[in-house]
C-alpha cells in the first residue's frame, strides 16, 4: 500500500497537483486524478496532508511563490521607485518560471487566480502576506498617486493580470511546443513596456466618460 503521510507524500501530492491543475484548470481538476498520479491508495491523501482542495493549491501556490521570491528579491532590492523598473524586477522573477517544467505549470496555475490576490481591497491572500511580492505591489501602487484611489487599485490589478497572463501563455506555447511569434527576451521587454503604459496612461475626462459611455 502506498504510504499516505510524511513530507514525501506530500510533496508528491504537491507535483502531482501541479501537473492535474495546469491540465485540467483549478476548478475542472478533480482530486482523485491528483491522488492517483501521486501513486496514493488512500482517497483521502488530499484531506490528510492539506485539509482540503484549496489548501492543496494554497500549498502549489506557496511554493511557486517561494522560488520566484528568490529572484525577486535582490532585484526589488536594487529597484528605483519607478514603475518601469518595478514592472521590470516583476517580469524578470516571473520570467524564471519559465525555465523549468515545474515553474511552466505553475505559471498557468497563478494566473487563473489572479483575481484572488487581494489588490482591490488592500488585503493580500494569506499567501502574498508578508511578501516580497506584496512589498512590490505597495510600492507600485506609490508610485501612481496621480491616480483617484478606485482607479489606481483596479489598474494595479489589471497590471498584474496581465502580467500573469501573459506568462501563462508563454508557457503554454512552451509546454506544447509551440514556436512563439517573438523571442523570449522581446516578448519580456515588450511586456514590460505595455504593462507599464497602462499604469502610467492618464485617467479619462469626464468628457471622455459621458462621449463614449454614457
Amino acid at each position: 500500500m502506498a504510504r499516505t503521510s510524511g513530507p514525501e507524500t506530500r510533496e508528491k501530492l504537491i507535483r502531482a497537483a501541479e501537473q492535474v491543475f495546469a491540465a485540467q484548470g483549478v476548478d475542472g481538476a478533480q482530486l482523485r486524478d491528483i491522488v492517483a498520479l501521486a501513486g496514493q491508495s488512500n482517497p483521502s491523501a488530499v484531506q490528510y496532508h492539506f485539509g482540503s482542495r484549496a489548501g492543496l493549491l494554497d500549498a502549489v501556490m506557496a511554493g511557486r511563490q517561494g522560488r520566484t521570491e528568490q529572484v525577486l528579491g535582490p532585484l526589488l532590492a536594487e529597484a528605483p521607485d519607478e514603475p518601469h523598473e518595478l514592472i521590470g524586477a516583476l517580469v524578470a522573477a516571473e520570467a524564471s518560471e519559465l525555465r523549468t517544467e515545474r515553474g511552466r505549470r505553475c505559471l498557468r496555475i497563478s494566473a487563473q487566480l489572479s483575481h484572488e490576490s487581494g489588490v482591490r481591497t488592500r488585503t493580500p491572500h494569506p499567501t502574498l502576506d508578508g511578501t516580497v511580492y506584496w512589498r512590490l505591489i505597495e510600492r507600485i501602487e506609490a508610485c501612481l498617486t496621480g491616480l483617484p484611489e478606485p482607479l489606481r487599485l483596479e489598474r494595479l490589478d489589471l497590471a498584474l493580470t496581465v502580467v500573469g497572463a501573459a506568462m501563462a501563455d508563454r508557457a503554454r506555447q512552451y509546454l506544447d511546443g509551440t514556436e512563439p511569434l517573438t523571442r523570449e527576451a522581446l516578448f519580456l521587454a515588450d511586456l514590460v513596456q505595455t504593462t507599464t503604459a497602462l499604469l502610467q496612461a492618464p485617467p479619462p475626462s469626464i468628457r471622455t466618460i459621458r462621449k463614449d459611455f454614457s
